[in-house]
């Protein structure tokens, strides 16, 4: 009886290994389409990274252009506007990551404050679905808001203000660019922090109470604390884009008078690279970017895993 139990358990243990490496099989087929996509678009096009270190000439290809080394950087470096291209950069980048995380936080623990279901499913709603809308369409709707004769100049006019060339105006465009971005995704960030706070205990909120914390008490100690790993992620994930100002948008909007101020690296190499034919130095201001990319992103990972012991890898 005891050699029979125990075949039949081998057997048993065998059919259910079987199975498991079936179901395995079918996992990976199933992923099979996703990642030839990502090898063909994504792995593959990453060899034309040579194109940075060559004199790229299209009639000749990759094989049969001359090796040049680094001399591609060291005259993107040597380009006039070339520090003020790399500011520009940093400073809209910078403070659509700055603003892209405070706005989106602060509109969910306000919209986790309305107890009105249909009212705050409305609201919602509304807010994000302009994440939806291409900055093609948008940039028409910023740019008629903004208008010399448009409803913002109407409003003020009724104050005595004469009316401002605002998509004209180096002064005015940067603060265009960043309100206009974060008022596009702040909707649909917040719901990331809504999710985040339907994670956090309710019984942490009833011992507050009974400690006789208040309302504001229990935010900065219970809800902020709660919410803090997904903050600290999203920001690490954002920082990658610190060196990405949003081309879609700055291309739809910008225009030569307020080069000074909105030119980023995206639409200047938009302009050298593809209209002026400089593949190489196109290639390698893109590969520099990248590179300050994925060292942020490790950087940020790591600080992360340090402050709020979670890491994205």
């Amino acid at each position: 009886m005891q050699l029979t139990r125990k075949k039949g358990v081998d057997l048993q243990l065998t059919r259910k290994q079987g199975k498991g490496k079936n179901s395995q099989l079918m996992y990976h087929l199933m992923m099979l389409p996703g990642m030839l996509f990502l090898l063909v678009f994504s792995f593959v096009p990453m060899l034309g990274i040579v194109m940075a270190f060559q004199n790229y000439i299209p009639a000749k290809g990759i094989l049969g252009s001359t090796w040049v080394g680094l001399a591609n950087f060291k005259y993107m470096l040597e380009i006039p506007d070339s520090l003020q291209i790399l500011m520009n950069t940093v400073i809209i980048a910078s403070w659509k990551i700055v603003l892209g995380t405070i706005v989106p936080v602060v509109f969910a623990l306000l919209l986790n404050e309305i107890r009105i279901k249909w009212a705050k499913r409305t609201i919602q709603t509304i807010v994000y679905l302009p994440n939806f809308l291409s900055w093609v369409v948008l940039a028409a709707v910023v740019v008629n808001l903004f208008d010399y004769h448009g409803p913002v100049n109407t409003f003020l006019a009724t104050f005595g203000v004469k009316p401002i060339l605002f998509m004209g105006s180096n002064h005015w465009f940067r603060q265009i660019i960043i309100g206009s971005d974060v008022w596009k995704g702040f909707g649909y960030g917040s719901i990331i922090y809504l999710a985040a706070l339907t994670g956090i205990n309710p019984g942490l909120y009833e011992a507050a109470e009974i400690d006789g914390a208040s309302r504001w008490q229990q935010l900065l100690h219970v809800t902020l604390p709660g919410m803090l790993p997904i903050i600290m992620m999203m920001t690490a994930l954002n920082l990658t884009n610190i060196l990405n100002a949003g081309f879609d948008q700055i291309f739809n909007l910008y225009n030569p008078i307020v080069y000074e101020t909105g030119d980023i690296i995206d639409t200047y190499v938009y302009r050298v690279g593809l209209l002026g034919q400089q593949y190489s130095l196109g290639t390698a201001i893109g590969l520099l970017k990248s590179v300050v990319g994925a060292t942020l992103m490790i950087s940020a990972n790591q600080a992360s895993k340090k402050f709020a012991n979670m890491q994205i890898f």
